[in-house]
């Protein structure tokens, strides 16, 4: 065995050895106030070191955490039958134009027109004040007698600005039809009304609670009275009862333009007026689940349409086969509620958009468009759509976007 002294000389030798290559010595304690003094200087420098590391450190720890983008040009390739077409996603809100004349089209660059795209839009009625009241569904082409002839003199009061409101508020209920002298549709619609008047007249003498009746918009008198129940179409048959205020809105006439289905609705009115049904402004008379009457200012268009992926066209315009427009007081102010190209994106796809591509998407979104009024007035939206592919990060494990 060998001696313990001799295995404590080899250790503390060996730990000598060892501390001989300390490249940071430091001062015995005792020491260190004679051969060191503190400074401004020095303390100014030490703090702008240890500020000047520590950014150091948060930049290179944000740029290693940081996502790097890189961006490629590449040609667009079709793989298949639906890389063919682009998703429109609309929402878009037309403050005075009625759902029954809102027409959805879509034509290409050749100027075809693809007649489908509307079944996949849903247009829902608006109020005065903007909020929704019931959807609009599609309905056949209004029927028109071709054949009807009224022999009689002309029963029909035709009123004008000095005699409107006296007959408003005198009668229960007052059916007017708003018409112009030039208009094809109104033409064929006069001697019905004619007959209609007098088949009532007949039915219910002396019966005042119910009055049908007609105004000439192109007529002095009948013009302002278009301009101020802003009639955008001819022929227009609206509602008035005796109980309205001046914020009052008055259903609108759509169905069959015959005698039985005037005479017919019209009698709903007068039930009404006599508290045998309960009162109500959505009216269908021949209870064919088309409702012959509503109320509703504007118009909500809403949905999804497929169109070739190429240059071309997505219109939203008044269009009717069965009336002629009063461009005069047809508005067509809107605001675009949402207008995006492509298919829905989940919340996780949103989230792996960067900022710039996500802006772009809903760039026209909850943007307004006023009309001039009583100016007819065409907006046209100008939109370039450049497909993008965005692939996250391997280890985030989600699919391209």
């Amino acid at each position: 065995q060998f001696p313990r002294s001799s295995l404590n000389f080899d250790a503390s030798e060996m730990l000598n050895s060892f501390k001989a290559v300390d490249f940071y010595r430091k001062l015995k304690r005792d020491l260190q106030a004679e051969l060191t003094e503190t400074s401004f200087a020095g303390a100014a420098l030490s703090i702008f070191a240890a500020v000047v590391m520590l950014a150091l450190i948060f930049a290179e720890l944000n740029s290693f955490l940081a996502i790097q983008e890189e961006s490629k040009v590449v040609l667009d390739q079709i793989t298949s039958v639906t890389d063919d077409t682009l998703q429109i996603n609309i929402n878009i809100t037309f403050h005075r134009l009625k759902c029954e004349y809102a027409s959805v089209d879509v034509t290409n660059f050749m100027g075809t027109h693809d007649a489908e795209m509307a079944a996949r839009v849903q247009k829902v009625h608006l109020n005065k004040a903007g909020l929704t009241t019931t959807e609009h569904p599609d309905r056949p082409a209004v029927q028109h007698s071709t054949d009807e002839v009224h022999d009689g003199s002309m029963t029909t009061e035709l009123l004008t600005e000095l005699t409107f409101e006296a007959h408003h508020h005198t009668h229960q209920i007052m059916i007017v039809n708003f018409f112009a002298p030039w208009c094809h549709w109104c033409q064929r619609l006069e001697p019905v009304w004619e007959k209609s008047t007098a088949t009532l007249a007949q039915k219910y003498p002396g019966d005042d609670r119910l009055f049908l009746a007609k105004v000439d918009c192109t007529a002095p008198g009948g013009d302002v009275l278009c301009l101020k129940h802003r009639v955008d179409a001819f022929p227009t048959i609206l509602v008035f009862r005796k109980d309205d205020t001046g914020t009052s809105e008055h259903e609108v006439f759509h169905g069959e333009r015959s005698v039985p289905a005037i005479t017919a609705w019209a009698e709903n009115f007068l039930a009404q007026a006599k508290n045998h049904i309960a009162r109500t402004k959505v009216v269908d008379s021949d209870m064919d689940g088309n409702v012959d009457s509503h109320s509703g200012v504007g118009c909500m268009v809403s949905g999804l349409v497929h169109v070739q992926r190429a240059p071309g066209m997505l219109k939203i315009q008044a269009a009717s086969e069965s009336h002629q427009f009063n461009w005069e007081t047809m508005d067509v102010s809107h605001t675009i509620n949402h207008l995006s190209f492509g298919p829905f994106l989940s919340e996780n796809a949103w989230a792996v958009l960067p900022h710039h591509i996500a802006a772009a998407v809903g760039a026209m979104d909850d943007r307004s468009f006023a009309s001039e009024q009583h100016e007819p007035t065409t907006h046209e939206h100008y939109i370039k759509v450049v497909r993008h592919d965005v692939t996250p990060p391997a280890k985030w494990r989600s699919p391209t976007v």
